[in-house]
């Protein structure tokens, strides 16, 4: 994943909730205390989603490395219901959503975001890195966009 040096402090949650869903790595592992001063401190998620989400980092960082990347391989790479391809449960394989993948990368090339070769756009963890620079109210938008998508994942 691209690494974004201009997070919205404001919506440095975001940024750790694309942390959170992107393949495990050791550096999530290391990273886990201060993701969860991060959500506790900013307050943007609701009380018990919050204290869910801190659990679930925690977990990540006492859970032996592969035991998360397998259980990551087995929940998100296995089948399309919770694929982390937003546009994949809207549009499939069908040449809608090679359009949609184009719009999205041009909105991200117009506030300067270069993915990486074989990085796809519609990446759930990508797209809420990209809204953790904007804005509060054009992120805000955004993810109201697309917040059907992102809800079907839950």
């Amino acid at each position: 994943m691209t690494h974004l040096s201009t997070i919205n402090p404001n919506l440095r949650s975001l940024a750790v909730i694309a942390r959170v869903l992107d393949y495990p790595c050791t550096d999530l592992q290391e990273a886990a205390d201060a993701m969860v001063c991060v959500i506790r401190d900013e307050g943007r998620i609701p009380a018990e989603q919050r204290q869910s989400l801190m659990d679930f980092i925690r977990r990540l960082r006492d859970t032996e490395l592969l035991d998360i990347q397998a259980d990551y391989v087995e929940t998100f790479d296995r089948g399309r219901a919770v694929s982390l391809l937003l546009f994949e449960h809207v549009h499939g394989e069908s040449r809608a959503r090679g359009q949609a993948m184009v719009d999205l990368k041009a909105l991200y090339a117009r506030h300067g975001l270069e993915l990486a070769p074989g990085e796809l756009p519609d990446f759930l963890p990508l797209f809420l890195e990209f809204l953790s620079i904007l804005p509060l109210q054009e992120a805000t938008a955004h993810l109201s966009e697309h917040a059907h998508i992102v809800a079907a994942l839950h």
